[in-house]
């Protein structure tokens, strides 16, 4: 179960259509789809994976879900994770959007990856940043990383406490 940032309740076959009308009203305001996960550990792990339209100048939506995951601890294998849930929603996304009903959006958003880690000489998650990359560009999309990757950092993290 998805949510919009106003709180309405979706199934992901419902925001292709959810995308097309913010597309139709912005479409010429340069529209991408940014995917982002986040997740902190309590009992469990909480995870939240954010869809956000984004129109340059103009705002955005977005959608999000929220998953619990036995505790991961290990840092490389939480960012894994989390980059394994943006790739498998951005290609849910995109399976929908192959519809001829929302190839306009198809043809005209780029989808984008944020990962939540970071280049910072303190941080956990520098040296993992070339594997995530590679993966992501392997798998057909481009890449935002810290402090670039505000879907991630910002949108999913808030959900996500």
């Amino acid at each position: 179960m998805f949510y919009s940032g106003s709180g309405k309740k979706l199934n992901i076959e419902e925001i292709p259509q959810e995308i097309l009308n913010f597309y139709s009203k912005h479409k010429l305001d340069n529209v991408s789809i940014v995917i982002g996960t986040d997740s902190q550990n309590f009992s469990d792990t909480k995870m939240v994976t954010v869809i956000a339209v984004i129109a340059e100048g103009h705002g955005g939506i977005f959608f999000y879900e929220i998953s619990h995951l036995n505790l991961i601890e290990n840092i490389p294998l939480k960012l894994q994770t989390e980059t394994a849930a943006s790739l498998d929603l951005a290609q849910k996304l995109v399976t929908l959007l192959l519809n001829n009903k929302y190839n306009v959006v198809y043809d005209n958003c780029p989808i984008s990856i944020h990962v939540d880690a970071g280049n910072s000489d303190r941080g956990k998650t520098k040296a993992l940043i070339p594997e995530l990359v590679s993966w992501i560009k392997a798998s057909g999309y481009s890449v935002k990383t810290k402090p670039d990757s505000f879907v991630a950092s910002t949108i999913a993290d808030r959900i996500s406490k």
